[in-house]
């Protein structure tokens, strides 16, 4: 009996390395894609989204969504209509896992590569991106984004869009930028 118990231990701390290390392996994939996981507090997510006030039934697209926190936020709260896009699978899997378990309707997640997205019926577009990422899709922003549409950008200002800058809260630990197109 004993030895059995051994057995499932070993099982068990195997299942657990091989998950750990896969998802440890998945993290550093997405940042060699663009940016780091590193989640956003509730609290910050509250803050950011107040400030915006985005309008029921408009367009929320998380560009680099992660686990979704920020997309199924403003989904629930505002009553937008969600779409989160990350390369990362095991993320966009636990997105949708939490998206499930929270009964969030209006709210998709896709493995996508964000620069390969179309963005064009977005009405806003979060971001919590690394500065380099932020300035390979000013491009894109300027060919598909519509007039009027809001860029958030949580972390990092996008010098392109000096003009555009609506408002900054000034966060702690980042601040947060907003720009109308």
């Amino acid at each position: 009996m004993p030895t059995l118990v051994y057995i499932f231990i070993l099982i068990f701390e195997l299942l657990f390395l091989i998950g750990f290390s896969s998802f440890v392996l998945s993290l550093l994939w997405s940042s060699s894609k663009g940016a780091p996981y590193i989640p956003t507090k509730k609290k910050i997510i509250d803050s950011i989204l107040k400030e915006l006030n985005p309008k029921r039934g408009k367009i929320f697209y998380e560009l680099g969504c992660g686990d979704g926190r920020v997309l199924r936020a403003a989904v629930f709260k505002y009553k937008v209509k969600g779409y989160g896009i990350d390369v990362n699978p095991f993320l966009i899997w636990f997105a949708k896992f939490l998206t499930s378990r929270e009964s969030l309707k209006n709210c998709t997640f896709a493995k996508q590569n964000i620069f390969g997205t179309n963005i064009s019926k977005a009405d806003y577009v979060y971001l919590f991106l690394m500065p380099d990422s932020l300035m390979k899709l000013v491009p894109k922003f300027k060919k598909e984004l519509k007039k009027g549409a809001i860029i958030i950008s949580h972390g990092f200002k996008i010098e392109e869009f000096k003009s555009k800058l609506i408002r900054t809260v000034p966060n702690v630990p980042f601040a947060t930028y907003y720009y109308q197109m």
